[in-house]
């Protein structure tokens, strides 16, 4: 079990993860989408939706640097392990709080909005599931094996085993030495990324790149007295008379 954890699991994850982007892009790019609700209902949406974007970008960030960040190179960079320690404890709590909020937040709008609820999949439900799951199991991993004056030094075991797996030869002894609540934070989470290409989750690796270089879209002139003005206007910034 131990090999199969931690020695296989994360490569079936990544397979199933780059295969299923690749299926999921040739198959259904119409469908690589939020599928946003928002015509439904904007109110609490434009309250939790935020609220769940912020705290679920600051726990990656937090993950990322954790992991792949050795303790040598932020001691370089002066940020001692007493100093990390409180940024990981403090900062990373308050953001999976606010991912956790944001997620109950939206979980409730789906709920209680009979539109919303309508448009909510059996994926989506599958989605929530994990999701809140791997953030809920994070968070009790973290807050019972770490207190303002100590905890559980996971750079020393989780993370050399997460960089042991880019060389193809992962330290599975090191992970299964790390406290229960973190293995299974480990192995939800894992999960979690083999599900992304099959939920409204793919829209992670969208980026519109496009949007930063195509012309503005007027529908209508702001000024009524500039309607006439007909200045001789950049290729791809032709005005449309509707």
């Amino acid at each position: 079990m131990t090999t199969l954890l931690w020695g296989a699991l994360p490569y079936i994850v990544f397979v199933l993860l780059v295969t299923g982007l690749a299926w999921r892009y040739h198959y259904d790019a119409f469908g690589w989408t939020t599928r946003s609700s928002e015509v439904y209902e904007a109110k609490l949406l434009n309250v939790a939706s935020p609220v769940f974007h912020y705290g679920i970008l600051f726990v990656l960030a937090g993950h990322l640097m954790g992991l792949f960040v050795p303790a040598s190179w932020t001691n370089a960079l002066g940020l001692g392990e007493r100093a990390y320690h409180l940024l990981s404890l403090y900062g990373g709590g308050v953001a999976g709080l606010l991912a956790v909020a944001g997620i109950l937040l939206l979980i409730y709008r789906r709920r209680t909005n009979a539109p919303v609820f309508r448009a909510t999949t059996a994926n989506d439900k599958l989605m929530y599931v994990f999701l809140l799951g791997a953030i809920a199991a994070g968070l009790v991993a973290k807050f019972t094996h770490s207190t303002p004056s100590r905890g559980y030094d996971y750079r020393s075991t989780i993370a050399p085993w997460a960089r042991s797996l880019f060389t193809l030869s992962p330290d599975v002894h090191l992970m299964a030495e790390a406290p229960l609540a973190y293995r299974v934070h480990a192995v939800i989470g894992m999960v979690l990324f083999a599900l992304i290409p099959f939920t409204r989750l793919v829209h992670m690796f969208s980026a519109p790149v496009q949007y930063l270089f195509r012309p503005y879209i007027v529908y209508r002139a702001r000024d009524p007295r500039r309607l006439g003005a007909r200045a001789r206007d950049a290729r791809g910034w032709e005005r449309v008379d509707t």
